[in-house]
């Protein structure tokens, strides 16, 4: 099994400190890699959260590849991030890690924020076609406001590594996770979080529909539905398919990935919505242990479990800082001064949903809708 870390915050956070909520559940996790994603960024991005920001690791020569692209492209960099890199053995340095910011195309001044999003991603999927075949080019994610970091090695060698614990990369949510792969080769595609036009996910478990889910994905036409290097990325797709695409609820998201029986269903006010959703997306409900943490664009952050509740979770803090983690010390370590009485297991009818800002959390059930 693997570990995962997030905490969402009304102030912004260093990006160390899911981290080391990581590291008090180091048991659970084999310590063979670390990704990172931020949103709602401070520091030196936040007077930069219109400019959408492009993740990264390159090669001398596809940093090279890279300026010519963007250029060629209409992007113009504004501001990049580079980490201090501290040596650390076992960790093998690649040439460049960055996050960019970058001002749009100039054709691209009136168009709407959806049309703008299509661009990122289509750029980050040429991008991440140019670079695959030699692993010149990483791109993890192009969007504002967003950063995303990875490498292979211990979640807090890692951190280490990229000076993280020096270093003013702060924001409002951080995502960590404390694993490379389960069923694949090690790969850096592979390394959770993941993340599309806005919504983000990572997850403790095997997805063992994965195939099934992945073609229906696939079948879409939506060109952001490919890679699958790992079989939980198509977590991220469901959410993404879901909320963006079909416009549903957050909470249908749950009604997708773990239907109700025809019993359960019968109880609920929608329950002619949720027979059409359970026949037509059938395909995308998952199978295997699971628990998934993500967020969607407006900050909101979620955790739900798969129907069995075979993979531990727990959401706990206080008013404006929050924590969602696998475990009960990773929480202690995030949000040490809280009520833990109130502290929240989900069970496999569960949403727990924190709002923006972390202002809120709330326990939508599934059988009550």
């Amino acid at each position: 099994m693997c570990r995962l870390a997030a905490i969402t915050s009304k102030d912004y956070i260093s990006s160390i400190e899911p981290v080391l909520a990581l590291e008090t559940m180091k048991e659970g996790h084999d310590g063979s890699g670390l990704g990172l994603t931020l949103k709602n960024l401070g520091g030196e991005f936040e007077k930069l959260k219109k400019y959408p920001i492009l993740s990264g690791i390159c090669s001398k020569e596809g940093k090279k590849t890279l300026d010519d692209f963007m250029k060629k492209h209409g992007f113009k960099l504004r501001h990049e991030w580079t980490p201090k890199i501290k040596p650390i053995k076992g960790i093998v340095a690649r040439d460049y890690y960055f996050a960019r910011a970058y001002d749009y195309p100039a054709s691209y001044a009136g168009k709407s924020m959806q049309e703008k999003e299509e661009l990122l991603m289509n750029t980050r999927l040429a991008i991440r076609k140019i670079g695959e075949p030699d692993e010149s080019i990483f791109a993890f994610s192009f969007y504002p406001d967003v950063i995303t970091l990875k490498e292979v090695g211990d979640p807090l060698e890692v951190a280490e590594f990229f000076g993280l614990d020096k270093d003013g990369l702060k924001a409002k949510i951080v995502f960590a996770q404390g694993r490379q792969n389960t069923n694949y080769a090690i790969h850096l595609y592979a390394c959770h979080p993941f993340f599309i036009q806005g919504y983000c996910s990572m997850t403790n478990g095997e997805n063992t529909a994965f195939v099934p889910i992945r073609e229906f994905l696939m079948s879409r036409g939506f060109p952001g539905y490919i890679g699958y290097n790992s079989d939980s990325e198509v977590f991220t797709h469901i959410l993404h398919y879901t909320v963006r695409q079909l416009k549903f609820p957050l909470t249908y998201y749950k009604d997708v990935i773990t239907p109700l029986k025809a019993a359960e269903i019968e109880q609920r006010k929608d329950k002619e919505a949720l027979k059409l959703i359970k026949q037509s997306l059938r395909p995308l409900c998952i199978d295997g242990p699971n628990m998934v943490i993500g967020f969607i664009p407006d900050g909101t952050c979620f955790m739900v479990q798969d129907s069995k509740k075979l993979r531990p979770g727990v959401v706990g803090g206080i008013k404006g800082r929050y924590a969602l983690m696998s475990e009960e010390c990773g929480v202690d370590r995030a949000v040490p001064k809280r009520d833990r009485s109130k502290d929240i297991f989900p069970m496999k009818y569960d949403m727990v949903i924190v709002s923006p800002d972390a202002q809120e959390v709330k326990v939508w059930n599934q059988l009550q809708g």
